[in-house]
């Protein structure tokens, strides 16, 4: 079910929304938290998509900021359009898209406080579009977590050159989202015998994919060895990390993808392995990044102290 509340407001919003779980075509109880989604308008649809399939696990109100403050809408009338979404329109969570026209757009704040679902944590999500610092903006300061997106932005490797340096916990970054099936690969793979130690390791990847920096930060803080990581041109590997190889004395292991959507793992004195590798969907790394509302410690360590000792090639190596 769809209501359209165009030149609204906040409170007739909450109201809305009041009248719809009253009536029974939506239920509230069990609403574990308040999705914030901050996008241009025309982009909407996809990350709402993503949204909708996670809250089958993690049951939400989503609350859609659309707002562009340097296109055309900027200079229009100040005007509020709403539209709430519940049912098969919405999966196991309530949509409301809020779409800002004019100064009605200039504190996103305002817009969606009234509509947070009391006494639970609220989740603020850059798809596209973000702040320099996310805990610095008017979302970002109410939000517990703060996922963005390094893939999404001009330039995904000064992106992800430049996490550490405005990380708060709570931050996330879907890029580094995308690597815990190679770690947890890679981590299965050195708890098995013969426990050779790791001497160095090779990360190569795609030169658009910042996941690449940040499994080769996470390599260098974990293993503390020498790491190189490569990024190979789009005739050589067209997105997502191509392979890493552990070097050890008694042979390298590698995790290679020798074409997108499966990877062979190969090790001394064992046949190869082929495995399912395909990349992550939106909705995958949404869901996981909403299981655990807690800081990510490890990852905040990763873009400090991990990206630090990678482009410095030192560090405590004890």
């Amino acid at each position: 079910m769809i209501i359209d509340l165009p030149d609204t407001n906040v409170s007739k919003i909450a109201k809305a929304l009041v009248n719809v779980r009253q009536e029974g075509g939506a239920v509230a109880l069990g609403r574990v938290l308040t999705l914030i989604i901050l996008v241009r308008h025309g982009a909407q649809e996809e990350v709402i998509e993503a949204a909708n399939d996670a809250s089958r696990e993690h049951p939400m109100r989503v609350i859609v900021l659309m707002s562009d403050p340097h296109g055309p809408d900027a200079d229009a009338e100040p005007r509020l359009d709403a539209e709430i979404r519940v049912g098969g329109d919405a999966g196991a969570s309530e949509v409301v898209l809020l779409r800002a026209y004019g100064a009605a757009g200039n504190n996103s704040e305002s817009l969606v406080t009234g509509l947070l679902l009391p006494d639970a944590p609220v989740v603020a999500w850059w798809p596209r579009e973000t702040p320099k610092e996310p805990s610095r903006s008017s979302i970002g300061r109410i939000a517990q977590r703060r996922i963005t997106d390094a893939a999404a932005q001009p330039d995904p490797s000064a992106w992800v050159s430049r996490l550490g340096e405005h990380y708060v916990p709570g931050d996330t970054d879907l890029a580094w989202t995308r690597v815990t099936r190679w770690r947890e690969q890679l981590a299965a793979v050195l708890d098995q015998p013969p426990y050779e130690p790791v001497t160095a390791v090779e990360v190569r990847g795609a030169s658009d994919s910042p996941s690449t920096t940040l499994l080769a930060a996470w390599l260098r803080l974990s293993l503390k060895v020498p790491v190189t990581w490569t990024y190979l041109g789009p005739d050589e590997w067209k997105s997502g990390i191509k392979s890493v190889r552990l070097v050890r004395a008694d042979g390298d292991i590698l995790l290679e993808r020798p074409v997108p959507g499966m990877a062979v793992l190969t090790q001394p004195g064992q046949p190869s392995h082929e495995l399912a590798f395909p990349r992550r969907t939106l909705r995958e790394c949404l869901a996981e990044e909403l299981r655990s509302l807690d800081p990510d410690l490890l990852y905040g360590r990763v873009i400090t102290d991990g990206c630090r000792q990678l482009t410095e090639g030192q560090g405590d190596d004890e």
